[in-house]
């Protein structure tokens, strides 16, 4: 290398180090001196605050260990109003919803205005709604709009009525001149005038009401009018008053604002107003360039459903309301004197999320942060790390679930009754009251929750009702078991004993209730014992046997049988009712003795739940032994490394039963499946024995039947007991397909399960 080659190469060396080191001398000098200030105030003022950090919730596994609901860790904007300054807020906004609107991001806005002009409210009743009270008397309730718009002073409250003044004169004694010149000045007034009822403010349009709204939060472009200035020269003022700034920006300003309002006016209990939830990083990335005072982006968790199945039953979580904190802010989950729960806390809303909260909750931990001005964390320290929630295994099978529920849904449409409507299907464990499967149709799709909801809202079908646990109906000819065994055991009869069926049963007098095949067919069964009157499902024979038992018998055994009680279970259930002659009384009827024959196949104003009725069978054929009925299995720890919980049983009740009296309960259940025309073509090609009962019950005002099937599988070592109910579905027999179909797939899988794999044998 030559002389002059070398210099040059130095030469470049240097002049490239002068380089790196100007520049870094002009950063320094702008950071220090440029704006040293304000860079030194946001080190200097920090606020600190003490946060409650939610623990992970537990997930929900069926009982094969099938994962049904878990967490997804998702990023929220969340927005701090009380960092931005006034003149700044809007800007600050604009500049978020610019960022969304490129992104394709969608954020919260419920005011119910269109986003775009013409403005049109978005709802036939935006300031109030109106309902009725016990007495029948119309009431008004405001909405959150409504609220807001009063506390504001937008409008006069629509749900008051306006009262009329009085002018109370106040002088006791004589008037005097000058009180009598004042009289008659004004028209010669008594003492006390009424005044005209002070007219309210008329309930503004849409667009009036955004026009208040954007001047009452400071949405105002350029050349906007000062509104007061223009009413003193007369001038005319549009609606929406926002000078240059456009009409979209101004709805998209005012309902991000109305979000915020809410929640500062304490109209809206959730602390904290997340613009947008489950952003990507892209929309990320895009804020945190434009660096707004206020917004936050953080870490949160989601419930991820990995099932479309058991929507009633596993239940959806939510942000608790003012009724749910009254409650929450009480709970001492560690005994300290001091509840867990924040009034913006997320809890389980209905079904296994709310029943099991305490084990899926977790225990929350507390973190001191510090923020610069800018609303961003510059320094954190964990106090207490959260303790995440218990995994919670359920006993659903939720491989039957999902059976059952796309069984209901293809078969209910198709019976022969045209004015079929919802149905349930229980499916229970025999042995420990264990439910495999509760399902309701219609039903719905929780992972849309709030769309589903906006659409089958005024579904008449109710597809949001859990028809499995809340739906009552008349349980019809499947309480002749009941009527047999409180018989059989009570000596009225015995397995042997002969009734004649006379077709009709006269015992109180001519024109007397009637055995069905009389009624349909002008016949009669004939002398048959209680095998053979379940078989047949014959009135005339159970009508004698009520009788001599009494009201009073028939329900002290359903009571027992769990009929018309709660069964236990730990989500919400209706008790249904039984009959009896002081519910009939309460609703303003009369009893007569002989209601009691009705009470007796099933009828009168007996109602059950399809899992009071399943609960109802696995008792009587595991020998009387009435277990409470549970959804929760056992809770494992958040590794799964120990079982923190497992489920208790509990029995109810136990009724002694004669084992003849069973056999010959039984004998007719499973007469019914092998004799039956209508049913055994259905159950014949089971590889196992079943047992089963049809039933079906007017209801007043159809002309179509509600049709229940209930039955019990194998016959010689019962497992599990099915409950069908279909409302206005006819005949119980019409159900007898889907019972077996269900019964055929439990045991079908549960081979399936059976076969342990071992090992070097290919799995398919």
């Amino acid at each position: 290398m030559n002389t002059k080659q070398f210099h040059r190469r130095v030469w470049a060396i240097v002049l490239l180090l002068a380089l790196m080191v100007t520049g870094m001398g002009a950063a320094l000098y702008d950071l220090q001196i440029n704006n040293g200030e304000s860079y030194s105030r946001l080190t200097e003022k920090k606020i600190a605050e003490t946060q409650s950090v939610p623990a992970a919730r537990g997930n929900l596994y069926d009982r094969n260990g099938q994962v049904l609901v878990s967490n997804r860790v998702i990023y929220e904007v969340t927005l701090d109003a009380g960092l931005m300054k006034e003149e700044e807020r809007c800007g600050i906004l604009l500049s978020l919803i610019e960022a969304a609107r490129t992104e394709g991001v969608e954020w919260t806005d419920n005011l119910p205005i269109t986003r775009t002009a013409p403005f049109r409210f978005t709802t036939d009743d935006p300031y109030y709604a109106v309902s009725q009270d016990e007495d029948g008397k119309e009431v008004k309730t405001l909405t959150r709009l409504g609220r807001l718009a009063v506390k504001m002073g937008w409008v006069d409250d629509p749900t008051k009525e306006a009262e009329p003044e009085t002018e109370t004169a106040a002088p006791a004694k004589e008037p005097g001149l000058l009180d009598k010149i004042k009289s008659f000045l004004k028209g010669g007034a008594s003492a006390d005038v009424p005044k005209k009822a002070k007219e309210p403010k008329p309930l503004l349009e849409a667009e009036a009401l955004l026009g208040v709204m954007c001047e009452s939060f400071g949405v105002a472009g350029e050349g906007a009018v000062d509104r007061k200035k223009a009413a003193k020269n007369g001038e005319t003022v549009p609606n929406l008053n926002i000078g240059d700034m456009s009409e979209t920006d101004a709805r998209a300003l005012a309902g991000v604002l109305y979000e915020l309002n809410l929640r500062s006016q304490d109209i809206y209990t959730a602390a904290e107003y997340v613009f947008a939830s489950d952003v990507d990083i892209d929309f990320i990335s895009r804020v945190k360039e434009r660096d707004l005072t206020g917004v936050v982006i953080e870490a949160a968790t989601l419930r991820q459903y990995h099932t479309k199945y058991a929507a009633h039953l596993l239940g959806r979580t939510g942000l608790m309301d003012k009724k749910e904190w009254e409650y929450y802010k009480t709970v001492d989950a560690d005994g300290d004197g001091k509840t867990d729960y924040q009034m913006n806390d997320t809890v389980g809303k209905e079904g296994a999320e709310q029943a099991f909260e305490s084990l899926l909750r977790g225990k929350p931990g507390t973190r001191t942060v510090e923020r610069n001005t800018k609303g961003k964390i510059v320094a954190q320290n964990w106090e207490t790390e959260p303790e995440p929630g218990g995994n919670v295994m359920l006993t659903l099978d939720i491989g039957l679930q999902g059976y059952v529920e796309n069984l209901l849904a293809d078969a209910v449409p198709k019976l022969a009754s045209e004015e079929t409507e919802g149905a349930a299907c229980v499916v229970l464990d025999v042995k420990g009251a264990e439910v495999l499967t509760a399902a309701s149709y219609p039903t719905y799709d929780l992972a849309n929750y709030a769309s589903e909801l906006t659409e089958k809202g005024d579904d008449p079908l109710h597809p949001f009702l859990n028809r499995a646990l809340q739906g009552a109906y008349p349980p019809g000819s499947t309480f002749k078991m009941l009527t047999a065994i409180a018989g059989l055991e009570e000596k009225i009869i015995t397995p042997s004993t002969l009734i004649r069926d006379e077709g009709q049963y006269n015992y109180y007098g001519p024109n007397g209730p009637k055995c069905w095949i009389f009624r349909q067919y002008g016949s009669r069964h004939g002398l048959i014992n209680v095998s053979k009157a379940i078989e047949v499902s014959c009135n005339y024979f159970m009508f004698d046997v009520g009788r001599q038992l009494g009201i009073e018998k028939l329900d002290e055994y359903a009571a027992r049988f769990g009929l018309g009680e709660k069964t236990g279970i730990e989500l919400a259930e209706s008790a249904g009712v039984m009959a009896s002659p002081e519910y009939t009384e309460s609703l303003g009827g009369t009893w007569y003795e002989g209601n009691t024959l009705s009470v007796a196949i099933g009828q009168e104003s007996s109602q059950f739940t399809p899992l009071q009725l399943a609960n109802y069978i696995a008792t009587l054929v595991n020998g009387g032994t009435r277990n409470a009925v549970h959804l929760l299995k056992e809770v494992k720890s958040s590794d799964f490394s120990q079982v923190l919980q497992s489920y208790e049983p509990q029995v109810l009740d136990t009724i002694e039963i004669e084992d003849q009296n069973l056999k010959a309960v039984k004998a007719g259940m499973l007469a019914l499946t092998t004799n039956n025309s209508s049913v055994r073509q259905y159950f014949q090609s089971l590889p196992f024995q079943a047992g089963a009962k049809t039933g079906s019950a007017q209801v007043t005002g159809q002309n179509e039947s509600n049709a229940v099937f209930v039955c019990f599988a194998p016959y010689d070592d019962p497992e599990i007991a099915v409950a069908i109910a279909v409302e206005h579905g006819g005949s119980g027999s019409e159900l007898a397909s889907m019972a077996a179909d269900v019964l055929r797939y439990y045991f079908s899988s549960q081979e399936t399960r059976d076969e342990i794999p071992v090992e070097n044998t290919l799995i398919r």
